[in-house]
């Protein structure tokens, strides 16, 4: 037992320095990511979500470029009884293009968040650093601008997170969801 959890600890380790690498793609556009995201693909191996990946469903993020380049994003996901779950989050450009840092309130956690793959008008790939009380936790989320992808997507999706140390059955591609209304 005591060598499957250092096994465990190492590949976990060895998963957040390859995850600590991934650079932003290159020449990142802000204005590019402006709109509309639909959150198709979400992959991590964080303990909360292998608890409830289960009950999760596709939402939708709203990206606003600010004029000192950071990001506001508004997340939303129409919860089960027609309630609206919201979340806005201002997230803080770095010296890296494509690279932002925020805090979550709601979470408590910091976040490194990089735009490492994207298509202005198709999707994107967003790899992210979590860290709450030590402890880091690598997210993976694939947006489209539309609720349908292809399975060649999906598949450069699945395959990325695998690279980035996600264990294939952490790895989900949302059901679709009804949108919350429009406030």
């Amino acid at each position: 037992m005591k060598t499957t959890l250092l096994r465990m600890l190492a590949g976990l380790l060895c998963a957040l320095c390859a995850s600590a690498g991934r650079m932003p793609v290159e020449d990142f556009n802000l204005e590019g990511m402006a709109g509309k995201w639909y959150m198709v693909g979400i992959a991590t191996n964080a303990q909360w979500f292998v608890s409830h990946k289960g009950d999760m469903k596709m939402g939708t993020s709203i990206v606003v470029p600010t004029a000192e380049g950071d990001m506001d994003l508004t997340y939303s996901n129409l919860n089960a009884d027609g309630t609206c779950w919201k979340m806005t989050h201002l997230a803080k450009k770095t010296e890296t293009p494509g690279r932002f840092t925020f805090t979550s309130r709601a979470w408590n956690n910091e976040n490194d968040m990089r735009i490492v793959d994207v298509v202005y008008d198709d999707y994107a790939v967003v790899h992210s650093i979590k860290t709450k009380d030590g402890v880091s936790d690598v997210f993976n989320k694939l947006y489209s601008r539309s609720p349908d992808t292809s399975a060649d997507l999906q598949q450069k999706f699945t395959d990325f997170a695998i690279e980035t140390g996600i264990l294939p059955e952490n790895i989900i591609i949302l059901p679709k969801n009804a949108e919350c209304p429009s406030a």
